[in-house]
């Protein structure tokens, strides 16, 4: 099969969503697939060997050039310049915002599509893909670029996917008018996109209703890791006992719900060894959060038991989860996703987690750890208590969670259910005159 799957560069960072769709890719191209893996916005830095094509599509530094100068918007002499992977780079981790309270505009004008002032960026997606073999099939990683979905089926006529992955949250942080003026749009341009594939069961409803997508056109492929380089089984309790953090370093995500979790944890352990070890990407803008929860820590008399390690590539996060004895990400919002809950049960490492978004299913299907009430910081401490006190449970849940990543989040498992998704489409798309063979008729 030849797919075409569009992905959307997040700055430099580590993003969640570009290891998605590099993983896939890699076990796409490993099974004899054809697979071009193009990039937009800003070249993608997965943690494992990058599969993306070097070209980079509605550059980010061009995009934001046109949307408040006419002058870039009718001339193309500095594109090659402004387009070019190491320019972008070069200025994408000081110059490019994802805070969508700054990404309105941008955002609308994305969803506007031909119709709107990136047109210039539409005519030269259109020109690449005229130069490419056809797809048998077109992945779009998100609704934010259902824009695309349009002239890329007016180009191609073949069929395209659109990923649900986590845009919720950020429409949601968009600010007025643009917030609804983005929902509605992609609501307008749902009926370009054959099939919508939710990473969670739970996020069926929830994007159905926000985005009025009929819940028959959704499938749901459950997300999944490449398992390469981790532990061949569960470890035994370190010392001191660690709780451990690892993502986004940003209020959606929890970190300062942990430390509060933590203190009154520490309040019932207060003779034993522990610390709290945290890593994951920290944007420029969220620098005084992390100092908000470093001051907290210290407030309790807790600052030596916590640490920040930052970003880390795939190897150093291996090792980082293979020195943890519990994860817990207590995110503040439903999260569709959860990756880093899948990442510590496949190293044996057990986790607690709110009842709440995709970390409900997570858990329940592989048994890797605990549930607990969401936005209460006593019971997230109750939960990780419960590890710490009992050994037994907590290797127990170790290897429940080790087992069952294997079992339901592999990367294979994903790609088996997404393969046999796109082929009902593709065969689904022979089966009806292609929209070359409708322009031909005359229809």
């Amino acid at each position: 099969m030849n797919i075409l799957s569009i992905t959307a560069g997040a700055a430099g960072m580590y993003c969640g969503s570009c290891l998605r769709d590099n993983a896939l890719a890699v076990e796409l191209l490993r099974r004899g697939h054809k697979v071009t893996l193009l990039p937009l916005y800003t070249p993608t830095n997965p943690d494992e060997h990058n599969v993306s094509r070097h070209e980079v599509l509605f550059g980010g530094i061009s995009v934001y050039l046109q949307q408040y100068s006419p002058f870039f918007r009718k001339f193309r002499f500095l594109d090659r310049l402004i387009d070019s992977p190491w320019f972008i780079t070069a200025l994408a981790s000081r110059s490019l915002s994802t805070d969508p309270r700054l990404l309105g505009e941008l955002t609308v004008s994305m969803l506007e599509g031909e119709t709107g002032v990136l047109r210039k960026e539409f005519d030269k997606l259109l020109e690449w893909i005229a130069g490419e073999d056809v797809a048998d099939v077109i992945n779009l990683p998100n609704t934010l670029l259902i824009g695309l979905a349009a002239p890329l089926r007016r180009a191609v006529g073949r069929p395209i996917c659109c990923t649900l992955q986590g845009e919720d949250l950020f429409l949601q942080g968009l600010i007025e008018p643009y917030k609804s003026r983005a929902i509605g749009l992609i609501k307008q341009q749902v009926p370009q996109v054959d099939r919508f594939i939710s990473v969670s069961e739970y996020y069926v409803p929830a994007m159905s209703k926000m985005l009025a997508i009929p819940p028959e056109r959704m499938a749901v492929v459950p997300l999944g890791i490449n398992l390469d380089g981790y532990a061949s089984a569960p470890r035994g309790r370190r010392d001191p006992f660690r709780v451990g953090y690892f993502a986004r370093i940003a209020p959606e995500k929890g970190l300062l719900e942990l430390a509060d979790a933590y203190i009154l944890l520490r309040q019932r352990t207060q003779d034993a060894r522990m610390r709290l070890d945290a890593a994951g990407y920290l944007a420029p803008a969220q620098a005084g959060y992390l100092d908000s929860v470093k001051r907290k820590l210290a407030a309790a008399g807790l600052a030596g038991e916590f640490m920040y390690h930052g970003a880390l590539d795939r190897d150093a996060k291996l090792k980082f989860l293979q020195s943890i004895d519990v994860l817990s990400v207590p995110a503040t919002y439903d999260e569709p996703k959860g990756v880093f809950v899948l990442e510590a049960m496949a190293e044996g490492v057990p986790v607690v987690q709110p009842r709440r978004g995709a970390f409900t299913e997570m858990v329940e299907k592989t048994g890797g750890g605990l549930l607990v009430a969401a936005d209460e910081p006593a019971a997230l401490a109750g939960g990780i208590k419960q590890l710490f006190d009992d050994p037994v449970l907590a290797d127990r849940l170790a290897a429940q969670g080790f087992d069952g990543v294997r079992q339901h989040y592999s990367i294979a498992r994903y790609t088996d259910r997404l393969l046999a998704v796109y082929d009902s489409m593709t065969v689904a798309s022979t089966m009806r005159p292609s929209d070359h063979q409708d322009r031909a008729a005359g229809f």
